[in-house]
């Protein structure tokens, strides 16, 4: 199995075909230049399937010509010397659009120490010659100008708090960014024309991130928009370079805010909308000229599919479906909830199902447990359930992203307790809304949700009929122990501290495999053979807690896999099993609601 990448002229309908190496993915697409693209070498996600970077750049052609590893180690062979010897992480951190070919790259070493620096190249990525214009002693994020020159940085203190830095000038030292400009975090930047407004995402203290234009001679700002509960997420422009012309929102129901409601890109994007009822819109990339606009639609019913749009004939025409084969008429509506925990906070999820009335019902947590969170859009495991006549439940818990690091800070130390009060608080209300049959509840997820899973029926005896732990963690203590034995750095190790805790006994409590006996309910467990991510000993451990207490667990235990599973055989296998199990349990054949 591998990623191709195909370059299509529209106006002719030829094609040309890439390959970067026998069974190799590709990721993060850039044209650098009309002629020139530059990828990420990029491994598959297990859990969703798709690949993502591992760090290396390969540049092309759009006639496949002139390939080259950009960034990345190529070893010798015999008695040639592999060109690259880069020993660390690179990513495309800015296409210099003024000047075709030119891209900034920033790099990270993987060898260079326990707190390798942050390196950033301009580099021609025609002929890969590479040039340093920055290099920080510690790790560094840093956010440029249109002429690609670093204007923000942050780097983080021996606490792992951040400290923010920046240019007033252009050509100027760094200094120390002033409280009323951003008081903790300043990210997403885009500098207008005039090197000095400047439009960010800003956060003072822990709260969601506002939507801000910075005047930086000033030092002064004008909030744009913003909401108490939930973060800003992203920005949509106006252009290649443009300047933000709206906002969204999408750790609640998806949302997006007009900034310049009189810019004709709002309008352009308005009408676009309003053309694509039920979608979302978003613009995703634009010709040189600014007359072509590349934009993407989607929902919770379709992963989506991309359209050309000239802004001269002011004519659409579709480039691909995402899926076309997963028609949307066909699947279940995702709605968003809210509701408010046992501690009076207001908590946001969403709840997919086909039809009205009280159904069977999958408690589906995501994982992480912290700053991951679930959006509105198209969830192939969601949607698979639905078809089978189940409800979904998703709860963004405390400690979930997109609500700004107090909601996020305030599940920490909770793997156990909190979060999975939040859960538990999101299963009774909807029951109490008479949205699931509540003898017919089960609990399914991978990662931190293979750990929700199990500690969901130990937790509520009674309230589930079966779970389905997928590359889970069951044992803390031993999670606590495989981590530092595995050598993540030592800042990782301190946000585990922070995030988990250091009492052993306190985490033993709180491990389902510590809990077999409490578990009243089947289960099934699924893992890859070679998870780094969930231990296979989590696996191995919980499979033995349950058969020594004479529980009922069904396995299914893959080779060649790892945190999750990538071979379409495995997913396709997995999911049959998971109809299986559910419709054992749950499902028609089970005992009906009030038995």
């Amino acid at each position: 199995m591998e990623t191709t990448l195909e370059v299509t002229r529209l106006s002719t309908g030829k094609s040309q075909i890439m390959r970067f190496g026998r069974q190799q993915h590709v990721s993060d697409i850039y044209w650098t230049a009309d002629d020139q693209l530059v990828v990420s070498r990029a491994a598959m996600e297990p859990l969703k399937a798709r690949p993502v970077s591992q760090g290396e750049l390969y540049t092309t052609d759009i006639h496949a010509k002139n390939q080259d590893v950009l960034f990345g180690f190529v070893p010798d062979n015999q008695t040639k010397r592999g060109k690259r010897k880069d020993r660390g992480w690179s990513v495309i951190a800015k296409v210099l659009h003024d000047e075709p070919g030119m891209a900034l790259v920033d790099f990270t070493c993987w060898d260079c120490g326990e707190e390798p620096g942050t390196t950033i190249f301009r580099v021609n990525t025609l002929t890969g010659e590479r040039k340093e214009i920055e290099r920080s002693s510690g790790l560094a994020s840093y956010q440029f100008d249109n002429s690609g020159e670093p204007r923000f940085r942050t780097t983080w203190d021996e606490n792992d708090e951040p400290v923010l830095a920046y240019r007033k000038n252009k050509g100027g030292a760094w200094e120390p960014l002033p409280k009323s400009i951003a008081g903790r975090m300043l990210y997403s930047a885009r500098f207008a024309p005039d090197g000095n407004t400047v439009y960010a995402l800003v956060t003072d203290a822990l709260e969601p991130a506002q939507a801000y234009k910075i005047d930086l001679q000033a030092g002064t700002r004008t909030k744009l928009a913003g909401d108490p509960d939930v973060a800003v997420s992203g920005f949509l422009y106006s252009g290649l370079d443009g300047i933000p012309f709206a906002v969204t929102y999408d750790a609640a129901k998806p949302a997006l805010q007009y900034i310049d409601p009189n810019s004709e890109w709002a309008k352009l994007h308005a009408g676009l909308m309003a053309a694509f009822p039920g979608y979302m819109v978003s613009f995703t990339g634009f010709s040189r000229d600014g007359n072509k606009v590349l934009f993407s639609t989607w929902s919770d019913r379709d992963l989506g599919s991309y359209y050309i749009y000239d802004r001269t004939t002011r004519q659409v025409q579709k480039i691909i479906d995402y899926k076309p084969w997963l028609k949307p008429e066909s699947m279940a509506q995702t709605r968003p909830i809210e509701f408010t925990n046992r501690g009076g906070q207001k908590i946001f999820g969403f709840y997919t199902a086909k039809g009205d009335g009280p159904k069977p019902m999958v408690v589906m947590a995501h994982g992480g447990p912290f700053g991951i969170y679930d959006r509105w859009g198209f969830d192939e495991y969601v949607q698979f359930l639905a078809s089978r006549g189940y409800a979904v439940l998703q709860v963004n818990y405390r400690g979930s992203g997109g609500r700004g690091e107090e909601f996020q800070r305030s599940g920490w130390q909770g793997w156990g307790t909190k979060i999975q009060d939040d859960i538990t608080d999101g299963v009774r209300w909807a029951i109490a809304n008479k949205l699931a049959d509540p003898a017919r509840i089960c609990t399914f997820g991978g990662s931190f949700g293979g750990y929700t899973a199990l500690i969901q029926p130990i937790l509520n005896p009674g309230m589930y009929k079966c779970g389905i732990g997928y590359v889970g963690v069951y044992d803390l203590p031993l999670m606590r122990k495989t981590d530092k034995n595995q050598g993540i750095s030592k800042r990782s190790l301190r946000f585990l501290d922070r995030t988990l805790g250091t009492d052993m006994d306190a985490l033993a409590k709180v491990s389902p495999v510590q809990r077999a006996s409490e578990i009243q309910v089947p289960v099934l467990l699924a893992h890859g053979r070679n998870d780094k991510t969930a231990d296979f000993n989590q696996f191995k451990v919980m499979e033995a807690a349950l058969k020594a207490q004479g529980k009922s667990v069904e396995s299914f235990v893959v080779d060649g896999e790892g945190h999750g599973f990538v071979d379409p055989k495995n997913r396709a296998e997995f999911y049959r099993r998971i109809e299986a199990f559910l419709g054992k349990y749950i499902g028609q054949g089970a005992a009906p609601a009030g038995n």
